[in-house]
């Protein structure tokens, strides 16, 4: 028994001394990064216009003159803003085209619209 407890000692010892000198790495060509910080999403401007052609900036109502200027303001600003158009179901054509020639003449260039989604049919039991 004495002489089994030598050479686990010994092979223990052998072990001890070879274990950190053996690596097990695969050498690969990892990718560099550049961390860059995300840029702020654009400021939001919300244009609604009513069923009787009222104007609507941010849920405050202006008259078509004082939009001009501030449409004219926001074309200024960096980045531009995004203005969010939307009117009532039952306004006029021409009302929402009118916005639209100003934003276009003042220079804002993203303008998007907002509509609700309409709701599924309901099935009849």
């Amino acid at each position: 028994m004495i002489p089994l407890i030598d050479v686990m000692l010994v092979l223990l010892v052998i072990f001890m001394i070879t274990a950190p000198l053996m690596e097990h790495g695969v050498k690969i060509d990892l990718p560099k990064a550049s961390s860059q910080p995300n840029p702020a999403p654009p400021e939001r401007i919300a244009l609604s216009i009513a069923a009787d052609g009222g104007l609507y900036w941010n849920g405050e109502a202006v008259e078509r003159a004082a939009l001009r200027e501030r449409l004219a303001a926001a074309a200024q600003r960096l980045p531009q803003p995004e203005l969010h158009l939307r009117a009532d179901k039952a306004t006029p054509y021409q009302a929402v085209a009118e916005a639209l020639a100003d934003a276009a003449n003042a220079g804002v260039g993203r303008i998007g619209f907002v509509s609700a989604p309409e709701s599924p049919p309901n099935p009849q039991p």
